[in-house]
């Protein structure tokens, strides 16, 4: 029995046919044909996304500009209310007959403090800016001539 070739230990641990293994690894592993046609769909789904956002970008700069432009229209409109109680104040000063110099007084200290008002809802802030060193961002720059 030791001619018996057939016995041999690790033949029949072996497959037959060794190409058996070969098409199972295959349908396993994407060809390249797959993977490039899963590329290309990820690649459209990733241009979507990106052309979407884009969108939303530009949906958003648009509202911003809006928006901005709304704020200036408000802020000039609640300016120019504000400025209404001060040209009504200076009008009824001028309507008096007889003005006193006490009552005149009176009436520009009370518009100015309705002028003032105006200004701080504003943010309207006055700069003294004496001993200051010249800030063009900040100050403007007036010539005072002699006569």
């Amino acid at each position: 029995m030791m001619g018996d070739e057939s016995n041999l230990p690790g033949e029949d641990d072996m497959p037959a046919d060794s190409n058996a293994e070969a098409p199972a690894a295959e349908q396993v592993a994407p060809t390249l044909e797959q993977q490039l046609e899963a590329a290309r769909a990820k690649a459209a789904e990733n241009y979507d996304l990106f052309l979407r956002a884009k969108a939303d970008m530009d949906n958003a700069a648009k509202r911003a500009i809006v928006d901005v432009g709304n704020t200036r229209k408000f802020a000039v409109e609640n300016f120019a209310n504000d400025l209404l109680a001060v040209k009504d104040s200076l009008e009824a000063a001028l309507a008096h007959t007889d003005p006193t110099v006490e009552t005149l007084h009176s009436g520009v200290e009370l518009t100015l403090k309705q002028l003032n008002t105006a200004f701080e809802k504003s943010k309207v802030v006055e700069i003294i800016p004496l001993g200051e060193k010249f800030d063009p961002h900040k100050h403007q720059a007036i010539a005072m001539l002699d006569t």
